[in-house]
């Protein structure tokens, strides 16, 4: 599990991604659950994940509606399969509009250009 906290800030509302491999839904709920063991994680508004079993999209939006399909697109750009990621926001308290899909996306981009290989 790769973690980059602290990446994205705006309005109050700040950004976390990390991610790992996986082979299937329960892989998933076990990634989630062990990055929730984190406090700090576990307190966040959205933990919204997404990964491609096999090129079939897997995603869980956790309330930041669209979140895991900009995640889905983007790990289809890149050909990363079997690869969970997971954008954490803690809500600031003010609504960030559509900018929050391009900090989803900002996100996903910083963990694919620094993740180990």
């Amino acid at each position: 599990m790769q973690i980059f906290d602290k990446i994205i800030s705006d309005r109050g509302s700040k950004y976390a991604v990390s991610g790992g491999p996986c082979s299937s839904p329960e892989d998933a709920q076990a990634f989630i659950k062990e990055l929730c063991r984190t406090k700090r994680f576990a307190k966040a508004t959205h933990n919204s994940w997404a990964f491609l079993l096999d090129g079939l999209p897997v995603k869980n939006d956790d309330g930041e509606s669209g979140a895991g399909m900009v995640i889905i697109r983007m790990l289809e750009r890149e050909g990363l399969q079997n690869h969970i990621v997971v954008v954490t926001r803690w809500y600031g308290g003010k609504h960030l509009g559509g900018d929050r899909f391009r900090h989803v996306q900002d996100a996903v981009r910083h963990y694919l250009d620094n993740r180990s290989r």
